[in-house]
């Protein structure tokens, strides 16, 4: 028993060290006072932040990446619920819709990318942010909020539906005052599911982005042609709005489920 206790624990401060460690050096890295990004730390310095704050382009890359994957998760979010909504009635070839939204998890990034750089270009559409990128975020982010939402309609209970409408309210009425209400935590995690996704998206959009950024695509080419020592400042900044994102998230999803448990209980 103490030889397996021992084990374990050895076992979770391994896993952790192998998650977290590489942030903490990245955090590290981020105030060395070096022209070379890498160890050894000469010294402590706050000017690779100055230089982060001051990039125009890194500014409009996460504004670029914030206004697509915002746009991008809120039509995922919309076609997922009218999709999971649709299947909870029987219509043929149903069996076949959900493989149907799978197929993009499934297919390996790069080649997603050449054949919507392919499909782009052969149908004269143009590439940038709001042409090429929004529809292969969409296409990427589309199954997982279908994946998110669909479980929780596929648990509805259908008769608090049939019981609003037997009192005289219509399709749509018991949709916005009875649906939507109880869904509404589950949507709100799908959009915030589907924006994140989105935002990190690279592979895709370095094939269709044509001459517009995203912050992934930026960072990838200030690895490339800089190496710039500012990238570890670069790294803990979108992590920060990463994780304030997340923070909010979990606030929305909380008060929302809140919300929604209140409705059940009148």
């Amino acid at each position: 028993m103490i030889a397996s206790g021992w084990l374990l624990r050895s076992y979770v401060g391994v896993f952790f060290a192998f998650l977290y460690a590489p942030i903490l050096v990245l955090f590290i890295l981020s105030f060395n006072d070096s022209e070379v990004m890498g160890f050894p730390f000469r010294g402590f310095t706050l000017r690779w932040y100055g230089e982060v704050f001051e990039d125009g382009g890194l500014a409009k890359a996460l504004i670029n990446s914030f206004a697509v994957g915002l746009a991008s998760g809120t039509i995922a979010t919309a076609l997922a619920l009218m999709a999971a909504l649709g299947l909870r009635y029987r219509f043929p070839g149903r069996g076949w819709v959900i493989p149907a939204f799978l197929l993009p998890i499934i297919t390996p990034g790069i080649v997603s990318g050449v054949m919507l750089l392919v499909f782009l270009g052969l149908t004269g559409v143009p590439y940038g942010l709001w042409t090429g990128s929004l529809i292969a975020h969409v296409t990427w982010v589309l199954p997982f909020a279908f994946l998110t939402l669909y479980p929780r309609l596929h648990k509805f209970d259908r008769s608090i539906e049939e019981a609003a409408m037997d009192l005289g309210a219509t399709p749509w009425v018991v949709f916005l005052r009875i649906v939507l209400p109880l869904i509404r935590p589950a949507l709100i995690a799908t959009l915030l599911f589907a924006f994140t996704l989105s935002f990190d998206e690279f592979i895709r959009t370095l094939f269709v982005a044509g001459s517009d950024r995203t912050t992934p695509v930026y960072l990838w080419l200030l690895i490339v042609e800089q190496v710039a020592p500012q990238l570890p400042a670069v790294g803990v900044v979108i992590m920060s709005i990463s994780a304030l994102i997340a923070a909010l998230g979990f606030w929305l999803t909380g008060r929302a489920s809140r919300l929604a448990a209140a409705v059940e209980r009148r």
